[in-house]
């Protein structure tokens, strides 16, 4: 049992919405010790696994259940409760509450009441595994669980595919994830996935490789324990001239010529001097074409002096 003092700082009346370890009971913060035993209440996912860390902490505050199953009857009251000034904590079994757990319609309602309403950041599986996977990190989605059957499953990672952002991170039940893994494979097909498994605990997990790969490593291995999987982002085509020019003319219809080249260059990773290029050429079908005829009128001797003199990527300027 853990001998620490907390600190006895008054709370604000309100509802705090606390992160608490995924795994490991060492991962909680000094703050979120501090709410826990300065609230009046502590609502859990599971009060008899939220029972283990709290005795470890020496977290006497009283607790009850909230959950999806009793959240309907149980917001009245936790409202009526908010509303006299008590200050409540909400738990999860792990992680940060709200994160493919119970409390959204709580947060919500509490919000609507005028309540105070408080994050109290932590662990959370998403962020530990995307930390940690060697996948792009700097756009993600988060997608929780998908459908358990099949054909909404594969029709869920089709939508995604279409809308999402950089790495794609789901959850997922162990006795499903090679059904998962299959799927992916069909709809992502070689992309790069990484599984992690069991985050902080004695027999944390993870695998790299493809769909395929990986889907006939846990069929030989049957796995265990709270899992995230990880999709990397498809490698992106550098756009061609005839992409260049595209994206150039959807642009100038709406914006300035150096609005529309700074954006395609945004878009395209390419220089603003060879974007600025391209938008004077489509001024003249000819200038700067295949087989272009040699000879230059006075016309295309001023368009090429102006692509010469364009806008460099340290000093943009208009035109």
């Amino acid at each position: 049992m853990s001998t620490a003092k907390h600190s006895h700082n008054a709370l604000d009346a309100g509802l705090y919405i606390v992160a608490t370890p995924l795994g490991h009971a060492r991962d909680i913060t000094l703050r979120a010790l501090d709410v826990l035993a300065g609230a009046d209440l502590i609502l859990c996912e599971d009060t008899r696994i939220s029972a283990k860390l709290l005795t470890l902490h020496n977290i006497q505050t009283p607790s009850t259940a909230y959950h999806e199953h009793n959240g309907q009857k149980m917001r009245p009251k936790i409202l009526a409760r908010l509303a006299e000034g008590q200050r409540i904590a909400l738990i999860s079994d792990a992680g940060t509450p709200l994160i493919s757990d119970p409390g959204m319609k709580l947060v919500r309602d509490a919000r609507a009441a005028d309540c105070h309403v408080v994050a109290i950041p932590g662990a959370s599986a998403p962020i530990a595994a995307l930390s940690i996977a060697g996948l792009p990190s700097d756009r993600f989605t988060f997608a929780g669980f998908l459908p358990p059957k099949q054909a909404a499953r594969r029709a869920a990672l089709e939508g995604l595919k279409a809308t999402r952002g950089g790495t794609l991170i789901l959850f997922e039940a162990a006795r499903r994830l090679t059904d998962l893994l299959a799927d992916i494979e069909a709809v992502y097909g070689a992309s790069e996935v990484c599984v992690a498994r069991e985050l902080t605990k004695k027999f944390e997990e993870v695998q790299r490789g493809t769909a395929g790969a990986l889907r006939a490593h846990y069929e030989a291995a049957k796995p265990r324990g709270e899992i995230t999987v990880l999709i990397a982002p498809p490698e992106m085509k550098t756009p061609d001239a005839a992409d260049i020019d595209a994206m150039l003319r959807d642009a100038m219809e709406t914006l300035s010529r150096r609005d529309a080249v700074q954006a395609v260059a945004d878009m395209s990773g390419q220089s603003r001097r060879a974007i600025y290029a391209r938008a004077l050429a489509l001024n003249d079908p000819d200038m700067n074409m295949p087989n272009m005829d040699d000879t230059d009128t006075p016309q295309k001797a001023t368009q090429k002096q102006e692509a010469k003199n364009a806008p460099s990527d340290e000093t943009p300027s208009d035109s």
